[in-house]
């Protein structure tokens, strides 16, 4: 049976909460339990409990209203999301909403059953994501929180040894870069995780408040527009927390190199074909083989992500109509893999970063992206004994060329 979501509606109108109550009852296969605080004190009350999974609060709650509600509830640590409802609707009252906490708002008399529960739905899973981001920069604070303890301990050991004073001085300087390595890092995590997962979320929010108002068959056109706007943005959510959770597997030491045996034409083909619902309009993946043997002895999840970002990227970076070209090559020594692309390319300055964490080059800025992928490629690269290499010019495309050596089964 499906756990019931526990609803409190902070509304000071019990006629409002029996029309609320009654929207709710009209909601298909529901799995609700609603409950009702009647003031501004007996909600705050409720809240700290935490039992809730989701908040409806009214905009006007007497002498107070719902955005001091919501203010007060998240700065003492509710965690569950908050949805304003309020008596109008316009840009100032959903700007006031997001800047204090909600996730989302709705407009008092014209909530339908279904609004309602897109709004619900939708509210609780971005808390979700946002706890994600909250739950990964915890993390990160803990490695800064290590890093400052290792900071001290060297200090410390240089304090009772014998050193000469450029060997205490060099030993500092390292301890303190790595310091700031670490700080930049984590800057640069909160920045870009925040900026990448607001605009999908941004997205879904916006299709599902609209997707309620095309009722006729007559709008199933633009209902399906927006049900593919929030399927694209969800793809989007997964591709991202999948660079962040990749990430930090490898940082944690993770990530094993675990070869097995297996046709490489097949597998190239397969991951051709898969990628194909990825591409733009015109675009095509051109896949060749070089040489009649294809038993290699590799680990085939490692291959398969390293293959699928660097493909993905290929189509990415370059325009509509233009191809791709993948190419594997086998010989007694090694295993050569290119993936050649027709886009925008690589600007000089920015070469010395590509693979760096975060780094993302000066013309991709209108590109979303977290600059993860090419830092885990060359990471999963090295797990696996290989060598990764690139040619690139701007405006004309670039080559990435992917080198392993030829192992065998250990009998």
């Amino acid at each position: 049976m499906q756990e019931k979501i526990r609803i409190l509606l902070v509304d000071d109108d019990e006629d409002d909460f029996i029309i609320t109550r009654d929207i709710i009852e009209d909601i298909p296969g529901r799995h609700y339990l609603l409950e009702w605080a009647g003031s501004f004190s007996e909600a705050l009350a409720q809240i700290e409990q935490k039992r809730h999974d989701v908040y409806l609060v009214d905009y006007r709650l007497g002498a107070h209203d719902g955005l001091e509600l919501i203010k007060e509830a998240v700065g003492k640590g509710a965690a569950a999301p908050f949805i304003l409802m309020t008596g109008q609707s316009d840009r100032e009252t959903d700007e006031k909403a997001m800047r204090a906490g909600a996730l989302d708002y709705l407009v008092k008399g014209t909530i339908s059953p279904n609004e309602l529960e897109r709004s619900i739905r939708y509210s609780i899973e971005h808390a979700k994501s946002l706890a994600v981001i909250q739950r990964l920069n915890s993390e990160l604070e803990q490695r800064v929180k290590e890093r400052t303890q290792e900071l001290g301990a060297a200090i410390r050991k240089l304090e009772q040894t014998n050193r000469s004073l450029f060997e205490a001085e060099k030993e500092v300087r390292k301890a303190l870069n790595k310091e700031k390595e670490l700080h930049e890092l984590k800057s640069r995590f909160v920045t870009i995780a925040s900026h990448e997962f607001r605009t999908p979320l941004s997205t879904v929010l916006s299709s599902a408040s609209l997707i309620g108002k095309y009722k006729t068959t007559e709008d199933d056109e633009k209902r399906q527009k927006h049900v593919e706007r929030i399927k694209s943005a969800v793809s989007n959510l997964t591709s991202i927390l999948n660079d962040f959770l990749s990430i930090s597997r490898i940082e944690e030491g993770k990530i094993y190199n675990v070869p097995s045996e297996f046709d490489l034409v097949a597998f190239a083909a397969e991951v051709a074909d898969e990628l194909q619902g990825y591409l733009k309009p015109g675009q095509r993946i051109h896949y060749t083989h070089h040489r009649e043997k294809a038993l290699i002895y590799l680990d085939k999840q490692l291959l398969k992500n390293i293959l699928f970002n660097l493909l993905s990227n290929a189509s990415k970076y370059s325009g509509e109509g233009k191809d791709i070209h993948f190419t594997t090559h086998t010989s007694d020594d090694c295993i050569t893999i290119t993936v050649q692309d027709e886009g925008i390319g690589i600007p000089d300055a920015d070469k010395t970063y590509l693979f760096s964490p975060f780094f993302r080059a000066q013309n991709v800025t209108n590109i979303q992206g977290t600059g993860l992928g090419l830092n885990i490629v060359k990471r999963y690269v090295d797990i696996m004994e290989g060598t990764l290499s690139y040619q690139s010019e701007l405006d004309k495309g670039t080559t990435f060329t992917i080198t392993f050596p030829q192992n065998h089964p250990t009998l």
